[in-house]
């Protein structure tokens, strides 16, 4: 047993905490922009699997502190501290490691020259652990990242390799796309279920659709992709061949789920029926290229969507001129939840948001605006 952390974006805890009380694993606890929990290698196997909001599956090694000391060399508590980790527990005598990292509100603000301490370190302890002179690291490939806040430094292993959200089925996007993992916490935050008939009047690349199709059919994220731990041989074989089994089982083909799709760019609506049917899920979307002043919603569909902005826009007022038109084509009475980083949204769109949640697409900080009936 060790401890296991998954990072995800900023207003995502709560959603990554229960897909993690669903694979009933114990002592969860979530902070900002991660939820931690106890578990082994099938732990491991299935969180990679089955996770939809996390970015990564990462094994934390330990925590130290790197504040400097009277006779030591800034450094030395970061390389003594990596030092007295069980690297070894983890790492084989040939396999390969990198180092990657960030520091922040520290005195060691040098991220290279912090990967470096952190590499000799982790040398010096395999070396010792291995009583070689030499690492050939010609084997499996791990990444070690180390997180250095208000010098506190963290070391993780990471097990996933490629990220949690590059699921696999997106061969092309439109500009800014939305990733998949916050699309996904989206529509968990939307209620998005089985029955659900969804809608996004800005489809781009599909997105939204096509993770909602999955959803509301339980096919697992990672069920189909393979990640880095799988190379590693003190991860046995049953692990994943089990969390994939598992997984496997708990499709529901019979889900009525249905998406429908708009966008005014006719690539985009090819790149969605391309996608959408790389992620097995074709049969449950229908796409037609329209602009937002022709849409009309249906009764009883759950609109979600992430209008142009930034990059897909020309500029601001563009944006908030979509906004405006947004108000006359969605009914009151409809389920609407849209992402955007324009906080003038709600007066533009003329109505107050029953709820909003603060939520970070890469770098830039957003809003999730819901509204819905009492």
């Amino acid at each position: 047993m060790f401890r296991i952390c998954c990072p995800c974006h900023f207003g995502l805890e709560s959603v990554l905490k229960f897909e993690l009380v669903r694979l009933s694993v114990p002592e969860i606890t979530a902070a900002d922009g991660r939820v931690s929990f106890s578990g082994g290698w099938d732990e491991v196997a299935a969180a990679n699997v089955c996770l939809t909001a996390a970015e990564r599956v990462l094994i934390e090694l330990g925590s130290f502190s790197v504040k400097p000391q009277s006779g030591k060399t800034p450094f030395d508590p970061l390389f003594e501290g990596v030092l007295s980790l069980p690297l070894e527990e983890f790492i084989g005598r040939d396999d390969a490691f990198i180092v990657k990292g960030s520091s922040l509100n520290s005195a060691l603000s040098s991220v290279p020259a912090c990967q470096k301490i952190v590499k000799k370190a982790a040398v010096t302890r395999l070396q010792r652990a291995y009583k070689t002179q030499t690492l050939p690291e010609s084997g499996a490939p791990h990444t070690l990242q180390f997180q250095i806040r208000s010098d506190v430094c963290t070391l993780y292993l990471d097990t996933t390799g490629i990220p949690l959200y590059k699921r696999g089925w997106r061969k092309q996007s439109v500009l800014a796309p939305i990733r998949e993992t916050l699309a996904a916490g989206i529509l968990d935050l939307s209620h998005v279920r089985s029955d659900t008939q969804l809608c996004d009047p800005f489809c781009g690349s599909g997105t939204f659709l096509i993770e909602g199709a999955r959803r509301a059919m339980h096919i697992a994220p990672g069920l189909y992709r393979k990640f880095v731990c799988e190379q590693w041989e003190q991860m046995p074989e049953a692990a994943f061949r089990n969390a994939r089994a598992a997984a496997a089982e708990k499709i529901d083909r019979k889900a009525e789920f249905h998406a429908f799709g708009f966008d005014r760019d006719p690539e985009a609506i090819a790149l969605t029926l391309e996608n959408a049917k790389k992620a097995g899920v074709a049969d449950r979307i229908t796409v037609k290229q329209q602009d937002i002043r022709d849409f009309q919603a249906v009764k009883g569909q759950n609109i979600v969507c992430n209008p142009p902005y930034g990059e897909r826009m020309l500029d601001v007022e563009q944006a908030r001129e979509i906004y405006r038109i947004l108000k006359q084509v969605i009914p009151q009475d409809s389920p609407f939840s849209v992402i955007t980083p324009d906080a003038e949204f709600e007066k533009c769109f003329g109505r107050k948001a029953r709820k909003q949640r603060k939520l970070y697409n890469g770098m830039m900080q957003c809003r999730l605006y819901q509204y819905w009936n009492p």
